[in-house]
């Protein structure tokens, strides 16, 4: 068991308030992110086939829940996120550069460690917009991680207005920061330590270079290499004093490109992907230039109304140890 619920800790929120405000943050935090980045909402698959390839591999590991269905015999996997399905679908809807869709995704993620960020349901905003050549840049990366950025602290203001007895801060100021240059801003660190020295120091930060193997020999974080450039993404955190760690509310990117899933597909040694039809797609230039990424919804809830763990928040299956844990505590798991 990885949980920790600090002494004392007690919710601002009694249970009803915290489900109404679940709804409240959700329902703000959409209305921004739509507005800032342009973008309309989609249906989206529980489950995709096997066959496309379009599921995200996550790190590249994680197993999918996977079943046969009988009536059609095809074998489908529960999604782990829909990093390419929105690619493919920005294409098939004749989105135009500039604009984007977003979705409610929800997955399992079976293989998972549970801890207090952690569980095996997922639910997250997954958001994909369609861009230029020449908006495949740090510039542009950095200015959309921005605006997400402005729309959670606007939420929180609005959800501290609706509940004075919230007092989470956030800090304003984002700070950016490559993934080797924490190795040489804190040496002997391994790269969580490194996330947890740097967020205690700058409370708001974007990571970026998230795939490539740095100079100690390993990446900063497994990246599937089929779907985020690895030199044009990276991972929006939080200094969460509560739990005194980094807290990851969004990964997210620009997207590979004809000649970064080629390069990315070899450092992996996974060039067999090449013959699905999505990355045919992008080899062939089909599909359009995009960046995208995926917002933590229950994340988001937990970081906002201060809560130590996420089941908090949400409705999952937990341990034994860790329900008891909880219960001995005062912390409700819904």
């Amino acid at each position: 068991m990885k949980v920790y619920i600090p002494e004392g800790y007690r919710s601002s929120l009694d249970l009803y308030d915290t489900q109404a405000s679940i709804r409240f943050i959700k329902s703000t935090f959409e209305d921004k992110l739509t507005k800032a980045l342009h973008l309309k909402r989609v249906s989206a698959p529980l489950f995709v086939e096997k066959s496309t390839g379009l599921n995200d591999d996550l790190d590249g590991k994680a197993q999918a829940v996977n079943f046969t269905a009988p009536n059609i015999n095809k074998e489908c996997v529960i999604v782990h996120s829909l990093a390419k399905w929105k690619r493919m679908a920005l294409y098939n809807y004749s989105f135009y550069e500039g604009n984007g869709l977003y979705t409610d995704m929800n997955a399992i993620r079976k293989d998972e460690k549970l801890d207090n960020l952690h569980s095996i349901y997922v639910d997250q905003w997954d958001w994909e917009k369609v861009i230029t050549k020449e908006e495949r840049n740090l510039y542009y990366l950095y200015e959309t991680v921005g605006k997400i950025h402005q729309c959670i602290l606007e939420t929180l203001d609005e959800l501290k207005k609706k509940h004075p007895s919230v007092t989470t801060e956030l800090s304003p100021e984002l700070h950016f920061f490559n993934s080797e240059e924490l190795i040489r801003m804190y040496p002997g660190l391994d790269a969580k330590e490194r996330e947890r020295e740097v967020l205690k120091q700058y409370k708001s930060v974007f990571i970026v270079g998230i795939g490539h193997i740095l100079s100690d020999g390993k990446p900063h974080d497994d990246r599937a290499a089929d779907y985020d450039d690895w030199n044009l993404n990276g991972d929006l955190l939080y200094y969460n004093e509560l739990l005194d760690n980094a807290f990851e509310v969004s990964s997210m990117g620009i997207r590979v490109d004809e000649n970064s899933l080629v390069e990315q597909l070899k450092e992996h040694n996974e060039e067999y992907k090449l013959k699905y039809p999505y990355h045919q797609m992008i080899l062939n230039k089909t599909l359009p230039y995009t960046i995208g990424g995926g917002i933590g919804e229950s994340r988001l809830c937990m970081l906002l109304m201060n809560k130590a763990h996420i089941g908090e928040v949400q409705s999952s299956i937990w341990d034994d140890e860790t329900l008891e844990y909880c219960k001995e505590r005062g912390v409700i798991i819904l």
